[in-house]
């Protein structure tokens, strides 16, 4: 735990960017009912019978130093999808960087093998050398508070959310 908050303490480095990467599945839940109509005083109100439509996991990246957050939904949390969320972590938000300090949980899912699960050995190896990887005993969980049937209305809403979130940074 020691090493993880040494980290914490270091300045931004922009070769070498802090990035605290967690997940999280959720449920997408429909609605049987339409909601109750708000009234002055009165928030949209809904029912407690609800439709269950199956789960989505959803990988959140952020950079504290920064104020940077990347997120991702996917159908499920394997060790390829952690893989290909790294992979787009390299290659599109940070390709410029010598390292990234990648801080998070240490779930079977997180390891440089599951690198060379997804990718070929020397692509695998490529993705691997640009992480300084830190684990953490428990990471906080991405908060969402959603009542939403649908993976792309969720996908839509993250995105929207991140907009959102820059915009006021």
């Amino acid at each position: 735990m020691e090493e993880v908050l040494d980290i914490y303490k270091k300045p931004y480095d922009p070769q070498c960017p802090q990035v605290c990467m967690d997940e999280m599945s959720t449920q997408l839940i429909g609605e049987v009912r339409a909601p109750l109509p708000s009234a002055p005083g009165k928030p949209l109100r809904y029912d407690t019978e609800y439709q269950r439509n199956g789960t989505a996991n959803i990988f959140m990246a952020f950079e504290p130093l920064a104020g940077q957050r990347h997120t991702k939904v996917t159908e499920q949390r394997t060790k390829v999808d952690w893989a290909y969320f790294i992979q787009e972590l390299v290659d599109q938000h940070y390709p410029h960087v010598e390292k990234i300090r990648l801080v998070m949980d240490n779930l079977n899912t997180h390891t440089k093998a599951s690198l060379y699960e997804a990718f070929a050995p020397s692509e695998a190896k490529r993705i691997a050398d640009k992480l300084d990887i830190h684990y953490l005993i428990v990471a906080p969980k991405i908060c969402l508070s959603l009542r939403d049937p649908y993976k792309l209305r969720l996908t839509r809403y993250q995105a929207s959310a991140r907009a959102c979130r820059s915009s006021s940074l």
